[in-house]
């Protein structure tokens, strides 16, 4: 990639990162300590910022180095069966939903719990954690308390309790569960 294509699509970036955090050029250069011209020709592909400035602009931005030189078009946001990851145990089986969620904010799973079967206990922790049943019935337990979820209901609570999931029903149970952060 030449020069004169390298700062377009930097210039780009910047505009759109600027215009999505609603600054304007002016406020942009203030807060980076640079001038508005140089910002205006920055965006216009016409000028190439040293690396200090770049670093400086993506901070003043919000965002981080990594972000900023994200390719586009390469973020997947549909999956299906063939990209899900499946551990099985006894009475157990989990599928991530979405690959590699442990590295985003939310971590959804697909569990199925066997008849008389239970998760293992969590241990607390600073989170929130949501679930929908899909199939069967579950009991909660959540500190000294026991909640019961069944097919078409929904469970949402925080995580600063020891907490475990079982099945103690003669039927399978299956539940999207959400954690955040990322549990498993």
């Amino acid at each position: 990639m030449d020069t004169e294509s390298a700062n377009l699509i930097i210039g780009n970036k910047v505009k759109n990162l600027r215009n999505q955090v609603g600054l304007t050029q002016q406020e942009l250069a203030d807060r980076a300590e640079l001038t508005k011209g140089f910002i205006s020709q920055l965006e216009r592909g016409q000028v190439s910022p040293s690396i200090v400035t770049l670093m400086d602009l993506i901070e003043c931005l919000g965002t981080t180095p990594s972000e900023f030189f994200k390719e586009d078009g390469t973020e997947q946001i549909v999956y299906g069966p063939d990209d899900w990851f499946e551990k099985e145990e006894e009475g157990l089986s989990i599928q991530w939903i979405v690959p590699s969620a442990q590295g985003n904010e939310m971590e959804p799973v697909l569990v199925t719990l066997a008849p008389k079967s239970c998760m293992e206990k969590e241990e607390p922790h600073s989170g929130e954690e949501f679930g929908y049943v899909l199939s069967g019935r579950i009991v909660i337990h959540r500190g000294d308390k026991k909640y019961e979820a069944k097919s078409g209901e929904s469970f949402y609570y925080k995580s600063d309790k020891e907490r475990w999931i079982e099945n103690p029903y003669g039927r399978e149970a299956r539940f999207i569960w959400v954690s955040s952060p990322p549990s498993f």
